[in-house]
């Protein structure tokens, strides 16, 4: 048999080894810690999952729903208002996802043709770069430094570069670096896409796991933003509805009509239970958001400063539900770690060289265990020497 090409660029890779491993260790008894993956373990509110499963009890649930309801469109559009003070014209500028992870491996479908450029943060979550690969884009990677605190510097694009490129991808609060961006990168992100006539997808999943009493908002809050781009925004963290698969495409009319119309060839949109539960979610109660918050922040604390106290220095991230850490110096690559971590005290997170060329040399730790089981792996680590 022979597959298309494009299927090169995806491999298993490291993710393959670590779940052997984790296997393994589990089939011989041993505990595996894994803070790996992004999923939540937090649940969705009662009221949430009231709604859905009302909805779901109902037969009328079960046709297709081929478009977004009027109700959900106009609760997305008041959410927007009432959390970002952005409006939205419902119809227009609002479109459902199947999750974030869905519209990002498609919407370059829409915008970019086999040879064009697509601008991806590096480091980055790997879809942002993946989507536009199965477009048949180009890629091109504008870093991410620490030395710049982890935000993209436009100046630095080349010139031949940016009037070659279509669309571009930026996200903060940032997975995997999980920090936040000034306003003056905003200002400036809507000036280089209207120099340059590239279409900005900004993804904003993480908006709501902002800690130390910070706040953030929107991207289509900056005047001239629905001019030039798109948000994307997620209920996956903010309500624990990741397995429901529930995001949104917010902004420029344009972009957002070109995306429903590639949808409508693709999927029958979104199940109607989720879309009652989504409404649930953002109309409802609010406080779930920020007990939501607490817990990672605790988790936060207790990771950073238990790991820092074994020796293994990691500095408080200010957003997201990520640590982005160093490797220690004893290790020659971030893979080579990660390996040592899982075998020898059972604990697994991701290589930053998952995440681009800029990864290298440090981890992503996901903020998705319990205090308890953040404390034994902390202990782990410190019995399996692997420090130095």
């Amino acid at each position: 048999m022979e597959f298309a090409k494009r299927m090169d660029c995806f491999g298993e890779g490291i993710f393959s080894k670590l779940a052997e491993i984790r296997r393994r260790k589990e089939a011989a008894g041993e505990e595996v810690i894994d803070l790996s993956i992004g999923a939540p373990n937090i649940p969705p509110a009662p009221h949430v999952m009231q709604a859905l499963c009302e909805a779901a009890a109902d037969p009328a649930s079960y046709v297709y729903a081929i478009s977004d309801k009027r109700e959900l469109l106009e609760a997305v559009a008041a959410w927007y208002k009432r959390r970002y003070g952005v409006e939205l014209d419902p119809e227009r500028e609002i479109c459902s996802l199947l999750g974030s992870q869905e519209g990002l491996s498609h919407i370059a479908l829409s915008i970019a043709d086999p040879g064009d450029v697509v601008l991806a943060p590096d480091p980055c979550y790997p879809v942002f770069a993946d989507g536009p690969r199965i477009a048949g884009a180009d890629i091109y990677y504008m870093p991410q430094k620490k030395e710049n605190g982890w935000v993209i510097r436009l100046s630095d694009i080349p010139e031949d570069v940016a009037r070659r490129a279509k669309l571009m991808v930026v996200s903060y609060p940032n997975n995997p670096t999980a920090v936040m961006a000034p306003e003056s990168f905003y200002e400036e992100l809507v000036a280089f896409a209207k120099k340059y006539d590239v279409i900005v997808l900004h993804d904003n999943a993480y908006s709501e796991l902002v800690f130390d009493g910070k706040t953030c908002g929107s991207f289509l809050a900056y005047p001239g933003a629905k001019e030039v781009g798109v948000e994307f925004n997620s209920l996956s963290k903010t309500y624990g509805l990741a397995g429901a698969r529930i995001g949104f495409c917010l902004g420029n009319a344009q972009v957002v009509a070109k995306l429903k119309l590639l949808k409508s060839n693709m999927d029958y949109g979104m199940f109607l239970p989720l879309q009652r539960a989504a409404i649930a979610a953002i109309t409802g109660d609010q406080s779930c958001v920020a007990s939501t918050r607490r817990a990672y922040e605790e988790r936060r604390n207790a990771l950073c400063d238990g790991f820092t106290s074994i020796g293994w220095r990691m500095d408080r991230p200010e957003a997201t539900m990520f640590v982005w850490a160093a490797i220690p110096a004893a290790y020659r690559s971030s893979e080579e770690f990660v390996m040592e971590l899982v075998e020898k005290a059972g604990v697994i997170v991701t290589p930053g060289s998952a995440f681009g060329p800029s990864g290298e040399g440090y981890v992503r730790l996901a903020l998705v265990q319990d205090r308890e089981a953040l404390d034994r792996a902390i202990a782990a680590v410190k019995r399996s020497g692997v420090l130095g």
